[in-house]
């Protein structure tokens, strides 16, 4: 029998906590054949974890396929506590970006979006998550309305496939529920859902997950650091004094010493108005000064600016988001200018500080 054959057999199987091939996850140690027995141990979080005995059936099917006469041992031995493994229930994330804003209406989904698909242009593997479960746009901006997603079984669990918008995987409760229905949701079943969208979706390997807010400092943000280790947040706000003050306190609930979750920037949103016909024109409708104020109260930067362009808000009512618009565009430069910045600001974080913890919950 052949090492290789039976590996290549087993990544058909999938960890039923995150939907990884067990072999890519690295949870597959220890593999010796001898004579007809093929040993190997598979390690996972608990001894205890759910779907266990699905697991052990589906390596002992996958190696019959290929070698019907083998006698498949698998040995379930517990992750070593502490080890980087364990920090968070979705390990093939990287990094996790929170999109936060202190008041709604000042832009904050359609900066998450951009962002996404920019750094996807820079070349990163990007997902994006809505957990803005109020008021969810992200189908609208993405072209996904109506657009279900699919459920698959992983290894005896049901697991969410997340839709594919731009060749990016996306997850929105928008695209669960009828596009006209009211969400009226009590904490703890907000709470089941932002878990649910990180625990029982198939998200891929990734460089990035983009995280929606809803605006203010609610149920939403305290479940998301509960439930996963966040990179950073990125703070969106207008340059107006009334934004900038609320934003200030989303900022403050993330730098509590009980969340403790750096601010990668701030992303100031319809800085000025240019008419498209005088490109060079900039009119300050909202006044000035506003992300730089933040960026200082924050220890962070400015990642960017970006006006105030009819362009934009037809790509978020469209399906087609600015910054895939024209390369060199002024609305695409503004957004690719954010993107950058922040794949740099997450690079400094990564450096200079160690990874972020998850609150434990009282």
């Amino acid at each position: 029998m052949d090492q290789e054959k039976i590996l290549t057999a087993l990544r058909q199987v999938r960890d039923p906590q995150t939907g990884r091939d067990i072999v890519n996850a690295g949870m597959v140690q220890n593999l010796v054949i001898e004579g007809d027995n093929v040993n190997f141990s598979l390690v996972i979080p608990s001894l205890q974890m759910q779907g266990k005995a699905e697991l052990n059936f589906a390596c002992i099917g996958s190696v019959a396929e290929i070698y019907p006469q083998a006698h498949v041992n698998v040995h379930f031995i517990a992750r070593t506590p502490g080890s980087q493994e364990t920090t968070s229930t979705v390990p093939q994330i990287k990094n996790i970006i929170a999109v936060a804003s202190g008041k709604g209406g000042v832009g904050k989904s359609t900066v998450a979006v951009n962002l996404a698909l920019g750094l996807k242009k820079l070349g990163a593997r990007v997902g994006l998550m809505d957990a803005d479960v109020y008021g969810p746009s992200l189908p609208t901006m993405l072209g996904l309305v109506g657009q279900r997603p699919k459920v698959q079984d992983v290894a005896g669990q049901m697991k969410m496939v997340p839709l594919m918008a731009f060749d990016m995987p996306t997850i929105s409760i928008g695209n669960i529920i009828e596009p006209e229905q009211a969400v009226v949701l009590r904490g703890p079943r907000l709470a089941a859902i932002i878990k649910q969208f990180f625990n029982d979706v198939l998200w891929s390997d990734l460089d990035f997950l983009i995280v929606d807010l809803p605006p203010g400092t609610g149920d939403v943000q305290l479940t998301l650091v509960q439930t996963v280790p966040v990179t950073g947040v990125v703070l969106v706000t207008t340059p107006q004094e009334v934004a900038v003050a609320d934003a200030l306190k989303a900022m403050n609930m993330f730098l509590l010493p009980q969340i403790n979750v750096p601010i990668l920037g701030v992303v100031e949103n319809m800085s000025w108005f240019t008419p498209e016909e005088l490109p060079n024109n900039k009119y300050y409708l909202f006044g000035q000064g506003g992300g730089k104020k933040l960026a200082l109260a924050s220890h962070s930067v400015l990642l960017g600016q970006v006006p105030l362009v009819q362009g934009i808000r037809e790509g978020g009512d469209t399906g087609k988001p600015a910054v895939l618009h024209e390369q060199g565009g002024i609305i695409s430069e503004a957004f690719l200018e954010v993107a950058r910045n922040t794949l740099r600001q997450v690079a400094v974080r990564n450096e200079m500080l160690g990874p972020t913890k998850r609150v434990m919950s009282e």
